[in-house]
């Protein structure tokens, strides 16, 4: 027979040895799960690839987020920068500009005038999708335009 553990007392009645054999395959039946667990490669595999997922989602939803504040800062930057441009140029080229832009429009009313006259009814079609077009990004023309107006009078004064 074996003998006790030394720090476990021995049991002096048959109900307190029943209840340490049931504590003890208690005991023994966790152990049982804890070592099954540990040698179930495929539930621990699944579990650390839901854990990899989970980190992976968390560092997209944050790159998202970095992303998301660094266009911002850009757009404001690349606003203030062509207010920047704008403002230095002098007003005799902003004169100009102002006179070119109402040549322009004078022009292009009569040259659409003359397109509703003698266009066929598909192509009028298109070219009102394209004029709509750049009616919704006009702020991307204005600022092509100014930057383009920067760099002619930057030309001119270096030639």
């Amino acid at each position: 027979m074996t003998q006790p553990p030394h720090d476990e007392p021995t049991a002096s009645s048959p109900e307190e040895l029943h209840e340490q054999v049931e504590q003890t395959r208690t005991e023994l039946g966790e152990t049982v799960e804890a070592l099954a667990a540990k040698t179930d490669v495929k539930a621990r595999a699944q579990d650390k690839a839901a854990a990899v997922k989970e980190q992976a989602a968390a560092k997209a939803g944050e790159l998202k987020e970095q992303t998301a504040l660094k266009t911002g800062e850009l757009k404001a930057k690349a606003a203030d920068l062509a207010h920047q441009a704008q403002d230095r140029l002098p007003d005799p080229v902003k004169d100009k500009a102002a006179q070119a832009a109402g040549q322009a429009r004078a022009k292009a009313a009569h040259a659409g005038q003359l397109w509703e006259e003698k266009a066929p009814e598909p192509v009028r079609q298109k070219t009102a999708q394209g004029a709509q077009l750049a009616r919704d990004n006009r702020k991307v023309l204005l600022a092509a335009g100014v930057a383009l107006g920067v760099w002619l009078a930057c030309r001119r004064r270096k030639g």
